[in-house]
């Protein structure tokens, strides 16, 4: 019997993953969970069955995710107008019990569900659980026109971590539960702070050593002068790319992010473009992997 056909290609698929299953075995998985791949229902069905099959393949994920659009939709029907300043969400007291309310319920809730309905074990959390994430408000300095005044922002209830303290997601992942964290944490008198949920992903895997840091995105990772996928990279390269302006818009808080997780001990972070099915799979499972991984 011809051995083409598409059963032995499966076999055959399964074995190609056999090295990377018994070498990530045990190992700490942050995944930051956002963009498109939050809102395509097909592409939320297999995230969820990408994580349990991480879960039960003897990896430990640990979702972080965000929740930007959602909470826009919130805030529109309940007639509470967003504001930016230099991009940054403006969070008062109202809008700030709205993130909560929308991250820590409505979209915490329906990934733990999706992840449940596939026969895995995740357990929602907010950053206040546990005093799992400690922060303080953000300070913003805006610096615009040399010589001029820097410009202070006061975002609100917009927090930066201070602090992981990660117990809690250990016991939880010991005994086979998937944590999944809403970016929201609590200051030293009790406030509830906003916190971008790049940030909180790279602080959450340098609290738990992670072996690797990933960032679902809605693009395929970093380019190149000419275009093309850069598929490895170093971090002091990417900080060179970062002052040179060849890395824009929302991807520069993300490198950031992956250049402080791999000095603080994470082995590597990708960024790949999460509209692509079973997008973590191909990454973990694959040589070549799909996006851009930065290294030490």
């Amino acid at each position: 019997m011809p051995e083409t056909r598409a059963p032995y290609r499966v076999a055959d698929i399964l074995v190609e993953c056999l090295p990377y299953i018994r070498r990530f075995a045990g190992m700490t998985l942050v995944i930051k969970y956002g963009g498109h791949a939050m809102v395509d229902e097909q592409l939320k069905a297999d995230f969820a069955r990408d994580v349990t099959l991480l879960k039960f393949v003897g990896l430990h994920p640990v979702v972080v995710h965000g929740g930007g659009p959602q909470i826009n939709t919130v805030l529109e029907r309940m007639g509470i107008r967003s504001r930016f300043v230099k991009g940054l969400r403006l969070t008062d007291a109202p809008t700030m019990d709205v993130v909560e309310m929308v991250l820590g319920g409505k979209v915490n809730k329906a990934i733990v569900t999706q992840i449940n309905q596939q026969g895995g074990k995740a357990v929602g959390l907010s950053g206040k659980d546990g005093g799992l994430i400690q922060a303080r408000k953000l300070q913003v300095v805006h610096h615009s026109a040399e010589g001029a005044a820097p410009e202070i922002i006061d975002p609100g209830l917009v927090g930066e971590v201070t602090d992981i303290r990660p117990e809690i997601i250990h016991t939880l992942s010991s005994r086979g539960f998937i944590p999944i964290i809403a970016p929201v944490g609590s200051g030293s008198s009790g406030e509830t702070y906003n916190i971008n949920a790049d940030l909180v992903a790279s602080r959450m895997a340098m609290a738990l050593s992670a072996g690797r840091l990933i960032y679902l995105t809605d693009v395929d990772g970093v380019l190149d002068a000419e275009g093309s996928l850069i598929s490895s990279i170093d971090a002091g390269a990417v900080g060179r790319m970062v002052a040179a302006g060849s890395v824009h818009g929302g991807m520069i808080p993300k490198m950031q992010c992956a250049i402080d997780a791999v000095a603080a001990g994470v082995k590597k972070v990708a960024v790949i473009n999460g509209t692509r099915r079973h997008a973590l799979l191909l990454e973990l499972f694959t040589d070549q992997g799909i996006g851009t991984e930065v290294v030490s």
